[in-house]
Formats: structure tokens, sequence, C-alpha cells
């Protein structure tokens, strides 16, 4: 019997879903005046009876406080009563096969109350009058639904049954490709959702004309997904005939070798017994020393496909699958903190202006967050740290970075598959959910891909992958196992195909647990269904495993083993389906040589017409910039408390409200050792050139962990190339002069990378009004993560000014580098130079500010770079509800190897206000430890430029043209900020007080 329930609010409570439909309709030009009721529902399929059913809804799913129910059978005339006048009724439900975690864990309820129910399915109810027909529909399609996983009912519901699957009859299926020509080749590749070269298709077409067969279906989607850019990194770590600037040309054998892996095999050489990396770029995480006990781990992975087209699917399992990558890491690590970094168009995009099959901005950013929101907060895993960036280049493609980072025993590194090993699939069921996810996400996005790739697409269960990660835990504690991977991109076949890598493996795919009848078995074996692990459990101890498993509720199948003969061989029911050698999966993939050039675009002047006017204004729009307003609106969702490990938040200051430079923690609560996690990303610099672009990515990262405290010796990073398509010469060459930054720059500041990923092909094509094909692609969007490390929190340091009277100091040089500047952006001109890095100060100056906070001689400390100094120095006193009177005559313009900075006197004000520089910080040190603070920086160009000052305002002052100091600059304890030589008072470029630049900073995402 199916019965169905209704929640809605009770009488006099607020409908808040009601009123968000409304409100985004309005905002999004599709409808104004709407009257709306907005309820969930629940179908119950099973022997239940009415008083049942009512107990279920009176007791299980409603709140009687605030909400009432309605019971009824499909079509009931009390289901269909509308609640407002003349309202037609629409219904949003889960397409059938959709993950469905409500209803997954409504089952388990419903059980617990010792009744019978044999499906649920979960929808959601509108009701919405004064809207014709067409807008109904329109609005459905656009705000209430999403056609890659949700379908729509306009009217009553009038259904019979809640069957997701039928039973499957099997059928080998062959694919006839031997006989086929390069044309047939490419549309089997297109088509089929392979996403492979043509010259791959070709290896693939000879490999089985030598065998004498043709390929079965299973077979030619692992290779695919096993040579996908998203598992494979053949362009990254490809053949690459490369000509840059300056005529340089170089021939690489591996990109990715020769560049980010050879910077930390150098470091690491250079670094002999006191290197503290573990293992990079060999596991599902990189591994470096954290303390006698435990090895600290770090993975940042990317999600971007699945979240374009379904934003809260696509980040929740984003951030799921990155929970599992430390958990996959040597024999299992504890994962401690979350961290995130999103790219999107602007949210206030016109609704009229987006392309066919791109969602909203707005509705994608509040859908990421969501995700992320959701799955970190229900595993108890606090989210510390991270990024928003906005670009209208983002639309149709939007960025989401999650990342985790973990705890993981010293003494459980080490894994191997052994002969005679049980391939074990733990944890979730394996539905439709994220068929072709690893291929899905090597292909360009187009106007067609949320209807044609919906299933790549997955939907998350948190509750479900704590329960694993607990029983995991457990379960390496009491060594019942060999080895362990994450069952993500490619599901089963990528697990098991590269743990078998070495060995070989034999999976039975009759035995893997499905959420529901009718998969195929190509679908059972490259379903990438969340919350699954793959474990090799030798079998005396598959018992103590099994039973571990059972009585923490998380289900546990023996799929195959590992066999010495270094073949995949795949069967069901006995009946073999594929079988393929590792050598030709893991091997077999042709080397293409890739054409790859750039030429940085010369720049040109930027037009600055410094005059005398007031830049309070100016620093106001900043302020109120997407790129750096604040971010409260969204880290006020994360949990970042729980586990009890958070020393510095993501908000600091007396409010609890300013902008942190990075995230510090304990992991292990009884010690007062910690780590920092922080990131840098510039993608507008890639605009003027992207070897600066990454160069300042690096900067940043470490000049935030830096900033807190963190030791710059015990530093290590991690890239996440994001780009367009590669196959385009200059494009490729732009991420190959990106890598040679990385390289240069890792080994100068001596940051080693440990891991990293790569996206590409982060393009939407579209037709436009007239018929043309047009493509939005990304900006070349390079994230660096960093992970430092801190001997005693205790040390650690925040941004918040903290008391009246002491001294504001500069760190490093200002350049006159404009390109690419918030300045830049909100004046609206183009041109100027690109900040650079000098990665000898760089180093020597990190070093130097980690001597002077680890003494003690720092009270807050905040780094310049988005708005530059002027926009430093207002976070900090609004964070700290302290005025500041700042000198832009003390501000250091040149590095020098001796003495304490210089000036260089043809620098106008908008350039020391607002150049972004790198390298540099904001100090507010104590007059009593002025002296010994700037011992520190001897050398190192450095200047006090000011006072903390408890007025509520903040003062930046001019440097008067006549009154400018000499080349060699004047001594660090010059004149007083509140007046010029010959008592002249120099006149204000910045006069504000502190609350109107805090609601400018506050206001833009205040939600």
């Amino acid at each position: 019997m199916l019965w169905e329930v209704d929640i809605y609010p009770a009488a006099g409570q607020p409908d808040l879903a009601a009123a968000r439909v409304t409100a985004d309709a309005a905002e999004l030009g599709l409808a104004t005046g709407l009257h709306v009721t907005a309820g969930r529902g629940y179908l119950i399929q099973g022997p239940l009876d009415e008083p049942q059913v009512e107990r279920l809804a009176r007791e299980l799913l409603s709140d009687r406080l605030v909400e009432r129910f309605v019971l009824g059978r499909p079509g009931d005339a009390a289901l269909a009563k509308p609640p407002i006048t003349a309202a037609r009724l629409v219904h949003v439900l889960p397409k059938p096969g959709v993950m469905d975690p409500v209803a997954q864990s409504l089952l388990a309820a419903i059980d617990d109350f010792e009744l019978k129910a044999d499906a649920v399915r979960t929808l959601r109810k509108y009701w919405i009058a004064n809207l014709a027909d067409d807008k109904l529909k329109a609005l459905a399609a656009r705000l209430l639904a999403n056609d890659a996983i949700e379908q729509i009912v306009i009217g009553p519901l009038t259904i019979d049954e809640l069957e997701v699957g039928s039973a499957y009859e099997f059928k080998l299926v062959t694919v006839p490709l031997r006989e086929l020509d390069d044309a047939d080749l490419e549309r089997l590749s297109r088509e089929g959702q392979l996403f492979l070269k043509l010259a791959e298709m070709r290896t693939i077409r000879d490999h089985f004309r030598s065998l004498g067969r043709d390929p079965t279906d299973a077979e030619l989607e692992t290779i695919a997904q096993t040579w996908s850019e998203h598992c494979s990194h053949k362009t990254l770590a490809g053949r690459i005939q490369y000509s840059g600037p300056h005529g340089e040309s170089r021939f690489f054998e591996n990109m990715l070798k020769e560049t980010i892996f050879a910077a930390t095999q150098e470091i690491r050489r250079e670094l002999g017994q006191d290197d503290w990396c573990v293992s990079v770029f060999k596991d599902n995480a990189g591994v470096v020393r954290f303390d006698d006990d435990y090895h600290l781990v770090f993975k940042v992975e990317t999600h971007n496909h699945p979240s374009a087209l379904e934003p809260y699917g696509g980040a929740n399992t984003g951030i799921g699958g990155v929970i599992r990558d430390p958990l996959g890491t040597g024999l299992g690590a504890r994962p401690v903190c979350n961290t995130d970094v999103f790219c999107f168009a602007p949210p206030d995009t016109p609704a009229d202006s987006l392309p066919p099959g791109v969602l909203h901005p707005k509705r994608v950013f509040q859908g990421v967050v969501a995700g992320v929101r959701d799955y970190g907060n229900r595993m108890g895993i606090p989210t510390v740290n991270g990024a928003i960036y906005f670009d209208p280049r983002y639309l149709g493609n939007p960025l989401v970075f999650c990342g985790t980072a973990g705890l993981l025993p010293c003494d459980k590194l080490h894994k191997a598959p052994r002969p005679g090993d049980h391939i074990v699939a733990v944890g979730g069921r394996t539905g439709r959910d994220g068929i072709h996810g690893a291929t899905f996400s090597s292909a360009e996005l187009s106007s067609e891909s949320e209807t044609l790739s919906g299933g790549a697409v997955q939907i998350g269960n948190a509750i479900t992958e704590k329960m694993l990660l607990d029983v995991v835990l457990e379960a390496r504690d009491r060594r019942l196992y060999h080895a362990i991977t994450d069952c993500g991109a490619g599901g089963f076949s990528s697990a098991v195909g590269e743990m078998g890598e070495e060995i070989g493996a034999e999976v039975w795919l009759d035995r893997i647990p499905l959420k529901y009848e009718g998969l195929s078995y190509t679908e059972m074996w490259i379903s990438e269904a969340q919350e699954r692990m793959v474990l090799a459990v030798p079998p005396e101890t598959w018992h103590e495993f099994h039973s571990l498993c059972a009585s923490e509720g998380v289900e546990a199948t023996v799929i195959g083993r590992f066999v010495p003969n270094r073949k995949l061989v795949l069967t069901f029911h006995a009946m073999q389906v594929a079988e393929l050698t590792m050598e030709f999966l893991h091997g077999g993939r042709p080397p293409v040589v890739r054409e790859a050039t750039y030429t940085p675009p010369p720049p040109p002047p930027l037009p600055v017409d410094d005059g005398w006017d007031d830049h309070t204004e100016t620093l106001l729009r900043i302020l109120g910039s997407l790129n750096v307003a604040s971010k409260e609106w969204v880290i006020r969702q994360y949990d970042h408390e729980v586990q009890g490990g958070s020393v510095i938040k993501p908000l600091v200051g007396v409010a609890n409200d300013g902008p942190s430079d990075a995230a510090v923690l304990r992991p292990v609560l009884g010690s007062r050792r910690g780590i920092a996690l922080a990131c840098g990303m510039n993608p507008r610099y890639g605009d003027f050139d992207t070897y600066h672009m990454a160069a300042s990515a690096i900067d940043e990262a470490v000049r935030n962990c830096v900033a807190v405290g963190a030791d710059p010796r015990r530093i290590a990073i991690l890239d996440n190339f994001c780009w367009g398509d590669t196959d385009r010469p200059e494009v490729l060459g732009s991420l190959v002069r990106a890598a040679l930054a990385c390289h240069d720059v890792a080994i100068a500041l001596g940051t080693p990378f440990i891991s990293g990923k790569d996206s590409l092909n982060n393009e939407f094509r579209y037709a436009d009004a007239e018929g043309g094909r047009r493509t939005i692609a990304i900006p070349p969007s390079l994230l660096i993560s960093a992970i430092g490390q801190l001997a005693d929190v205790g040390r650690a340091v925040t941004m918040d000014l903290k008391e009246p009277g002491n001294f504001l100091y500069v760190v490093g040089a200002t350049h006159d580098e404009l390109g690419g500047s918030h300045f830049s952006l909100v004046a609206k001109l183009n041109g100027g130079a690109v900040p650079r890095v000098a990665p000898v100060t760089a180093r020597r100056t990190f070093a130097a500010m980690h001597t002077a906070i680890g003494a003690g001689l720092v009270r807050a400390c905040h780094d310049m770079s988005e708005g530059g100094l002027a926009a430093a120095a207002a976070e900090m006193a609004f964070a700290g509800g302290l005025g500041a009177q700042i000198d832009l005559r003390r501000v250091p313009t040149i590095e020098t190897t001796s003495g304490k900075g210089g000036a260089d006197v043809t620098l106008s004000d908008v350039v020391l206000l607002f150049s972004e520089s790198n390298s540099r910080f904001v100090c507010e040190v104590r007059p009593a430890a002025a002296h010994d603070f700037e011992a520190c920086f001897d050398g190192l160009p450095l200047g006090r430029v000011g006072t903390v000052v408890d007025d509520g305002r903040l003062e930046i002052v001019r440097r008067p043209s006549a009154d400018r100091p000499s080349v060699n600059g004047p001594s660090v304890n010059g004149p007083s900020v509140n007046g010029g030589r010959g008592g002249s008072v120099p006149s204000p470029a910045i006069s504000a007080d502190l609350k109107v630049l805090k609601e400018a900073w506050q206001s833009p995402l205040r939600w």
C-alpha cells in the first residue's frame, strides 16, 4: 500500500520555504507578486495501516509544535485541497535511481519503530497562485527543480508504485570496435561518454585486433575510466613541446614530474636527514611528519562539473569524496578538518543574460555552500579555512575545491594487498548515481550536459560515511586489513584497478550490494555511488572484520579476491564479462606529444591620475567588492569548533568577524603542537602572466601560514590546476608556464609539493540567439593550499589590532604593481605590472617574521594581498575595534640588502595604498618590543608606518611631493604620523570611520 504524508507549517508559523521561493522568483525576474505555500512530503510503500502511518507522521516526520501534517493516498482530495485560493500544485521528486539520503534514513527509522516499509521517496510540494501555466512551468524548471536529478509533476500525483529498478536480464554486450574507422571511433568516444582522444581510441582498437576479438562494454568503460584525464592526469603528466617567451623552448617527457615533482625531490635532497616529507604523489593524499606518533595527511580535490549541474549534490559529494582520500591513505587517517575554495560568476548576474543550460550563479553559490555545510557538519569534521572568488568567466563552470587534513599513526603508513586477500566493499550500496563521472569530468560542458550527463552527478549521505569512517578506523587499529582505498571516480573500476595494479584481481560483480534492481554488470562496475571504500582483507580476519561492521550497521561484502596474475578479470554469475592485463590497462595509453606555446601579452600602462583626491571612496569600493567582502554568511554555516581543536578561527577579533589569514588547530588535544591551513589564488593575475600568477599564489599561501605563526621551514603545499581546453596550444602553454613557476618558487622558498589535482576542459559551449557557437572559458585558475606547523599554538597570532599606543609596521617592499589589482577592478582600469615574487627576499622575510612571532614580539599580523595596505589596515582596525594612524612616507618601497629599506620617490599614493605586491605584512608591535622586532628584519625592507589609536577611525596621510624622503630612506623611527617636517601637516589620503568601513565590507553578501 502507498501512503503520502505532507508536512506544512502550523497555523501562525512562518512559511520560510515559500518566502524563499517568492524572493528568489522576484530577484531572478521570473515572477513577482506570487502567493506560495510550501511543504515537504513522504511517499511510503509497505504493509502499513492508517494508524501506523499516522503514528509515523506524528512522532517521526513532523514537529508538533510548529508543523502540521496531512495524511492520505496519492490523489486523495485531502492531499489535493489547495491551502490558498486558485493555487496550482507542483510536486518535485528525485528521479528514479537518484540517491535519496533522507529516504534511506527514514527507512532505517521506520525499522526502529518495529514497522515495515518496502520503499520511501521524499518530495517537495508548492502551491502557487497568480501565475499563468507557461510561467508556472518556467518557474518550476528554473527555480524549484534541477532537471539533472529531479522531476516535476504539476497537479496531483498518480504514482502507483515506488519501483526504481526492475529485474536485470543478463546479456553480454560486446562493442564492434575492430572495424571502425576514425570518424566512427570519434563518434563512439563522444556518444558513449568515453571522452578519449582519437589516438587513444585507435590504440584500443588495435589492441583488441591483436587479441582477435572485440571488447565487452565493461572492458571499454574500464579503459576509458583509467585513461581519463581525471584519473591519469595525462596532460600534465604527458609529453609536451613547449615554446615560451624570450625564445624559450623545452621538451617535457613528463611535464608534471619535471616541474612540480622535481621541485619536491630537490627540496628533499637538500633537507637530507632532516627530510620531513613521508609520502608524496603516490597515495590518495600527501603525507608529512607531524610528531613522534603521527603523520599529517592532506588532500584537496575538485568537483567542478557535477557542481555545475547540481550544486548541492556536486559539492556535497565533493567534500564527502575528499574526506575518503585521507581515510584511504596508508591504512587510514582520521580526518581532523576540512577546507573549501569556490569560484563563481557574480551572484547579481541578470537572469535574462544566462545561456541555456546554465543555472543562476546565486543558485549555484547557495547550493554549493549548503552541500559542503551539510556534509562536513553532519560528519563532525570542522571546516576551518577557505576562500571565494568571483569572475564572470566562471559562468557555467563554477570551481569547487574541497580539502581534508587528517592524522595517520606513524605505524599505519604502509599498505599493499596480498595474494588471496578478499576484495571487500564497505559502506554504501551501489546505484546508478555517478555513472560516467570520471570520464564526464574530462569533457567540456555544454547546454545539453544537464540532460545528457545528469547521471554523472552523485548525491551523498554523510551519516553513512560517518559510520563507515568509525568502523574503518576501529578495524585499522585491530589490523584487520592489508590495504584500503577510496571508491571514488570510476567506482570499483578505479578502486580495484588501482589497488590490484601490481598483483591482479578477480571481481564477482553479482556480489555487489545494490540499492535497487536493474543495474547491468557494467553499471555496477563503474557507478560512482558514494560512501564506499574497498579493502584487502585476509581470509583469516574476515569473520572478525565482518562482525565489527555488522555491529555498527555498516555493510561489508566480499566481491572478489586478489590473484597474482597481473590481470583484471570480471565475472557475473560465473560468466566472464571482462579480462584485461594490468600492463595494458595502466601502461598502454599511447604517448602523445602536445604543442604548447605561451607569450605573455605586453600590459599597457595603467592610466592612474593620483592627484590629491580623497581615496576613502576607493577603499570603500574595494572592501565592498565581492572578492574582498566578508564571507561571513558562508563561514557561519560551518561548524569550525567540533572536535575541540580550533585555536584560530576563520573569523577573529573583538566581535569574531574579522578575516583570519589562516586557521590554526591542535589535532592532538593533549599536545600544544598545531597546524595552520591557508590558501592562495589570484586568477586575475593570469590575464597578465600565468608564471607570476602561480608564483603569487604560492607566496600568498605561505605568507598566510607565516602570518599566524607557522614555521616556514615546515610548510607543505598542494596544487590544483583548473584550466580551459588544453588542446589549444596557447592554453596548454599558459599551464606549462604556471607549472614552471611552481617549480622555481617552491625550491626558492623550500616548500615542497606533496599532492595535487588538475581539472581541465572547464569551458561551456552554447548557441547564441543568432545560432552561432559561443564558448565561455574559465580564467587559468591555480589554487595553492598550504599546511604549516606550529611548535606551540600558544604563540599563534591573529590579525586584529589589540592595544592603543602600539606601533604599526609594514614588512616587505611595495612596488608599482597594480596590474590585476582590486584597485584596477573597481576603477575599471586595465594594464599595469602584475605582482612578482622575489623568492630570496621572500624566504628571508618569512623566516624573520617567524622569529619575531616566536619571540612574542608581534601582537597582530596581517598579510597584505587584495586591496593592499589600505584594505589590510582597515580589516585589522575594524576587526580589533581600534583605530589606526598611518603615514605613507614611512612605507618601504625598495628592497635592500642592508639597512631598513628605502623609498622610491616616483611611487604615487595610489600605489602605496593599493598595490598588491607580494611577501608583505602589517604588524602591530608594543613600543617596548620595537627594537627587538626591528632587529629581526635587519637587511630587509621594514618601515614603522603608524600607531594604533582608540578613536574609531582609520587615518592614512599622504606623502607630499616636497616632503618625500630620499632614495636611501629615513630611519624607521622617523617623523610622527601626526606631522611632517617643519611642522607641516600632510593631507589625508584616507579618513574613515571604522563602522563605515566595516559596513562596506560586510553588506555585499549579507543574505
